[in-house]
């Protein structure tokens, strides 16, 4: 007989139907169901990102709108902040200032502002249960409606009582949203499109608050309740959107292998590719059994408690300093920082035009990352060298601080905040970007429009890191981990900057700078390079333990039975 000409002809050359009796507690005993998912696996890894997407079109479109869902949050986080210079917004739910008007109390301010971020944070360590036991498409099913029915909260909301405990509502299934989305997306996707559409969660929270910024600008003229009221009643309009089209999206088949669905785990992997693909999806059900069954032998379970066990407490580090890192680099500073700008001396106008700036700068480092960046630079290179770059901005904008009586020095830092966010995006912003709250602002700020529009959602690594049948619960400790470092990081910066408290402005850069620097120096030794590696390949390195300076050359054999059972019996927990 002829052999094979390409993979794609040796996955179709094989006899496969052995595969709907293999059960998943069955683990590497079959010899075809090996030599299959190896197949499969060779295939994945040899297919470029445009064959991929020739291959795969249902598996895009589902991933971006499953993810489309966090477009949502990007618009509510813009819509608060800006209530709060909304006079009517002040004279219904705010009381009389003598001198200023109508105006929320300033923990009232902080309640609202922080409330869906609480949520969230709760929401997304729900989520890491729900996933497990529902599977994607019903939990994200469910959030919707749950979502809508919250949204009345807000909408009606008598009181600022009411109005933050809507909001606190509301996060719940933002968080879920937050997690599900990238989680999802690289359950679905071939190896050389994951990273394109886990970072495209980061763009549509951008989206999100464009959207926000244009619907705000349109209604700013009206003087009644509906200046206000409009904007949360927009809100109905994603569940309403996307409820009905999500009916119909595939269960990610991952989750029905760990469920023992086999079947349906084939039946989801056909709709995801085009029918006339020249890919056999018997094989990518091989290989995502395989890789369960691998896990399995690793000991790796599916509890919160199991990520901090063994090898898995390796990957759970990585994915949750990651997350925080981004703090570190100074987003609370750095990124969009109108209240830093009006510090160092600069007017109203030069505020709100570097403001929209730093948007557009994000929106273009997004694409810029996109296309010229992540086909051609691993992960570990990305974050190692945006890491240093940024210390590098900040000890600089530090420096110029030491002549603070020079309009033209204030300029400057504000330009160099703009090149940090540029490179942020370009960079770390890809990788882990991840949800933040507002800074809390003064009043007069709050009047003057300016609001926090820093970067939220963007989940590569942390998405790859962690292993398949714990990824969820990763993703949902390292977004967790971040809200912490984020909320540190807000108690600090207004301390930093306000005149009437430390008053450091342009020297606050050097304290970020130092902690930069600290994450820089983390990445080197523990960030591991990702880029090009399937999820069983990452297994067995760290199992392995392979250094992380090593992971990018070093030869992995998922299917070598021996070392497999060496890693087994080196690895079991207790």
């Amino acid at each position: 007989m002829t052999a094979p000409t390409s993979e794609a002809d040796r996955v179709k050359a094989l006899d496969v139907s052995h595969i709907e009796s293999v059960g998943v507690d069955e683990k590497l005993q079959g010899a075809r169901l090996t030599e299959y998912a190896k197949t499969g696996a060779e295939v994945e890894h040899q297919m470029p990102p445009w064959q991929a997407v020739k291959t795969y079109p249902m598996a895009i479109f589902w991933a971006v709108l499953v993810s489309m869902c966090v477009v949502m949050e990007g618009y509510d986080s813009n819509l608060i902040g800006n209530f709060f210079a909304y006079p009517t917004f002040a004279q219904k739910y705010g009381t009389p200032v003598p001198g200023a008007g109508y105006q929320l109390t300033a923990p009232w301010q902080a309640g609202v502002s922080d409330a869906s971020g609480l949520g969230a944070f709760f929401g997304a360590l729900a989520n890491g249960y729900l996933v497990t036991w529902l599977g994607h498409k019903r939990v994200l099913l469910g959030s919707l409606v749950v979502l809508s029915c919250f949204i009345f909260m807000t909408f009606f909301a008598p009181d600022i009582g009411v109005l933050t405990a809507g909001e606190f509502l509301c996060g719940l299934p933002w968080g879920i949203f937050a997690t599900v989305a990238p989680a999802y997306a690289s359950e679905v996707l071939p190896l050389s499109l994951r990273v394109y559409l886990t970072s495209y969660t980061n763009m549509c929270f951008i989206i999100g608050q464009l959207i926000a910024a244009g619907v705000l600008d349109g209604l700013l003229q009206l003087t009644n309740e509906w200046s206000y009221r409009v904007p949360f009643a927009l809100q109905w309009f994603w569940p309403a959107f996307l409820f009905p089209i999500l009916l119909f999206m595939p269960e990610s088949p991952w989750h029905l292998v760990r469920k023992g669905r086999l079947e349906d785990a084939e039946q989801s992997l056909i709709r995801l590719q085009r029918r006339s693909a020249n890919v056999d999806p018997k094989a990518t059900l091989a290989t995502i059994v395989h890789t369960n069954n691998l896990e399995q032998e690793l000991s790796t379970g599916t509890s919160y408690w199991d990520c901090f066990k063994g090898t898995e407490r390796r990957r759970t580090e990585i994915a949750c300093v990651c997350f925080a890192g981004q703090v570190l680099a100074g987003l609370n500073f750095a990124y969009n920082s109108t209240y830093f700008f009006q510090q160092v001396g600069l007017n109203t106008s030069e505020t709100y035009k570097l403001n929209v700036g730093g948007t557009a700068m994000a929106l273009f480092g997004t694409i810029v990352s996109w296309f010229c960046i992540m086909p051609y630079v691993g992960r570990r290179t990305i974050y190692i060298w945006g890491m240093s770059t940024m210390a590098i901005i900040l000890y600089v904008i530090g420096f110029l601080n030491i002549d603070t009586g020079n309009q033209s020095v204030a300029t400057a830092q504000a330009v160099l905040t703009l090149i940090w966010t540029f490179v942020f995006q370009l960079s770390v912003g890809q990788l882990v970007s991840l949800a933040s709250h507002s800074i809390s602002l003064s009043i007069q700020d709050l009047h003057r429009g300016l609001t926090d529009t820093r970067p939220k959602k963007g989940w590569a690594l942390p998405a790859e890191i962690g292993s398949t049948r714990l990824r969820q619960k990763t993703v949902c400790l390292a977004r967790n981990a971040y809200y912490i470092a984020s909320t540190i990081g807000q108690v600090l910066e207004p301390y930093f900057l306000n005149p009437t408290e430390w008053n450091l402005r342009g020297y606050t850069g050097f304290f970020w700078a130092g902690t930069a620097t600290v994450v820089t120096v983390w990445a080197y030794f523990r960030l591991p390079e990702t880029k090009g590696r399937s999820f069983d390949d990452l297994d067995v390195l760290f199992a392995s333990k392979v250094p992380a300076r090593r992971f990018k050359g070093y030869d992995v054999d998922t299917f070598d039975e021996r070392e497999t059972a060496r890693l087994r019996t080196l690895h079991s927990v207790v």
